[in-house]
């Protein structure tokens, strides 16, 4: 077998591929030169999973790696027609980020109920103020997406004691489908949006979804920005037909300083960071080794990404 050619979209800090020494010719791109250089390839590893420049080099002339990995739980980065049409394997990074943004949307879920916002407000401002805090268990949640994200959200939750319900694309046991989101959100004090972004999902959360929850409840975005119609949301938070929400991700991040939701009453932003916890670079960067060793081998790959639906298929 001729010696691989791996082609690496960049970002820093660089990933550990010392393992790979000898096994592959690893050569480096940046947006501006990945076109000229994908012919070259026959593994691209997007390790900037931020970028899109994959979607405006792929459709070039010339050969096309056979195999596309992303450093990333989302793919939409980096899939386009021409991909998709392709015989081209895309693999991501399912199983990396599960438990650390299971835990943060825990944190989320006790910080709001506990108004911990508000205690360290206080403390800052020297203010005794002695309120009451909302109990979780008992509370119930409605988790979109079935994915291993959402499963560990929801196993996550039902250890404080919180009524979890999981709602996916199809309907199977354990999983509500699609046709009973309405219903579970209207009664949930929590939603969880953990959903892959598709053209289904795109915007699912708007005005009318808003509409539909309590004014008790409170909404968490852990998934990705273009799932939430984000307007829509800072209406409803001003309007109060939400207790709260929490936002992880954005349309456009970062998020500009001039977006309103800097500003909307009840919101917790934070900077697209739930599932990035000490080391986990070097956890990609070794989940990548592993697959090359398989691909290397002639081994079936894991975490094969459906390229029509956009998400690796799961239970």
């Amino acid at each position: 077998m001729s010696e691989v050619t791996l082609l690496v979209l960049d970002a820093e800090p660089p990933p550990r591929l010392g393992r790979l020494t000898g096994r592959a010719r690893v050569i480096h791109a940046d947006e501006a030169s990945l076109a000229k250089q994908l012919p070259d390839a026959d593994v691209l590893l997007v390790w900037d999973f931020t970028s899109h420049a994959v979607r405006r080099a792929w459709p070039g002339d010339g050969p096309r790696p056979r195999w596309v990995h992303t450093a990333s739980a989302g793919v939409e980065h980096v899939l386009c027609p021409e991909l998709v049409a392709s015989d081209t394997v895309v693999t991501n990074a399912r199983g990396i980020f599960d438990q650390p943004i299971a835990e943060y949307v825990a944190a989320l879920v006790l910080a709001m109920a506990k108004d911990l916002p508000r205690t360290w407000d206080l403390q800052r401002e020297r203010e005794w103020h002695h309120r009451e805090t909302q109990r979780v268990a008992g509370t119930r949640a409605c988790v979109v997406g079935s994915g291993p994200i959402g499963r560990a959200i929801e196993r996550t939750l039902k250890a404080l004691g919180v009524r979890t319900a999981l709602v996916g694309r199809t309907p199977r046991t354990g999983i509500h489908g699609p046709e009973d989101l309405d219903r579970l959100i209207a009664r949930a004090d929590w939603v969880v949006c953990a959903a892959p972004l598709t053209d289904e999902t795109r915007g699912m959360f708007d005005e009318r979804r808003f509409g539909v929850m309590q004014p008790s409840a409170r909404f968490i975005n852990v998934g990705r920005g273009a799932l939430v119609v984000e307007k829509d949301l800072a209406q409803a938070l001003s309007k109060r037909w939400l207790a709260g929400a929490a936002l992880d991700v954005f349309e456009h991040e970062p998020l500009p300083p001039d977006s309103p939701l800097w500003d909307a009453p009840g919101l917790l932003v934070s900077p697209h960071m739930s599932g990035d916890t000490v080391g986990w670079r070097d956890d990609l960067g070794a989940q990548f080794v592993e697959l090359f060793e398989r691909w290397e081998a002639g081994r079936p790959l894991l975490n094969v990404v459906d390229k029509k639906r956009g998400y690796v298929p799961g239970r």
